[in-house]
């Protein structure tokens, strides 16, 4: 069984390696953007990390919790979509029984979410960025939850990717995202690189709810295309410093319209938590 110091750990790591690739639109140690600072994901990660991490709390309280730690430490909604995604990661770690793989034992933890958790998480919510849960009209996050949390995130998941990955047992990260992080990974030995590729791949082939959420369908094909022709880009490419201009070019204009892949740059997150977690879990089984 890993320790607790050692999720503690890839989960900082995870956060730390996200801002460590230029992901165009969204807040880097290349670029800063839409009012939020590097130190504001860096101190945001390490308040969220002792709560997102305790093995005594549930999944709903994990997640209130580390909401709540960033909000004291940072003032600001940096990473309600990443506590989200790695809250149920981080469970599945904890409780996972032996011979069992982390996608296995995530199964599990999603399987057995209750009303409580889904109250939990409205709190976190409403603390986080206040609003209904999607625009349904169904389960307001301001009311106590009358369904558990997968069958609330079901409700928004037409709408939102991380709600999704809830009723999906996270199938875009263990079967898309992770494969193409590991991959690009081996060619470059790069984890910032290979951050970048997950988050162009992704948004090369599927929207960004945060957008979409916010100007509905208008940026949606264009956004794709430019993440296409840098998806083309990085795989010619054999150092950054080669598409850096083209990465400078499309930041620039994204934040110019104060377009930000935030859902996406949370799914890298999960996505490299997962390899890292994973990880741990091989070297454990070694032994």
């Amino acid at each position: 069984m890993i320790g607790r110091r050692q999720v503690i750990d890839a989960y900082r790591r995870a956060c730390e390696i996200e801002l460590q690739a230029f992901k165009p639109g969204n807040v880097s140690v290349y670029s800063e953007g839409h009012d939020m600072t590097v130190g504001d994901f860096r101190a945001s990660a390490i308040a969220s990390s002792l709560p997102i991490t305790n093995p005594d709390y549930s999944l709903g309280e994990k997640i209130y919790y580390a909401v709540k730690a960033t909000r004291d430490a940072v003032a600001c909604n940096t990473n309600l979509g990443i506590i989200l995604l790695c809250a149920p990661i981080i469970r599945a770690a904890e409780v996972r029984m032996k011979r069992q793989t982390l996608r296995q034992s995530l199964g599990m933890v999603l399987q057995s979410t209750t009303e409580q958790d889904a109250d939990w998480v409205f709190k976190a919510i409403v603390l986080a960025a206040p609003g209904g849960l999607g625009s349904s009209g169904e389960q307001d996050v301001g009311e106590p939850a009358t369904v558990n949390l997968v069958e609330a995130m079901a409700i928004a998941a037409d709408k939102d990717r991380i709600a999704l990955q809830y009723t999906n047992c996270f199938k875009d990260i263990f079967d898309f995202t992770v494969l193409r992080y590991n991959r690009a990974f081996v060619l470059s030995g790069e984890s910032g690189w290979a951050a970048l590729a997950v988050y162009a791949e992704m948004l090369a082939r599927f929207p960004d709810s945060h957008i979409e959420r916010k100007y509905g369908k208008q940026y949606s094909e264009w956004i794709a295309a430019e993440m296409a022709l840098l998806c083309n880009a990085m795989k010619t490419a054999t150092r950054l410093e080669e598409v850096l201009p083209m990465l400078h070019s499309i930041d620039e204009t994204f934040k110019a319209k104060k377009i930000n892949p935030g859902t996406t740059a949370d799914i890298t997150v999960a996505t490299v938590l997962v390899v890292l977690l994973e990880q741990l879990l091989d070297c454990e089984s070694d032994r």
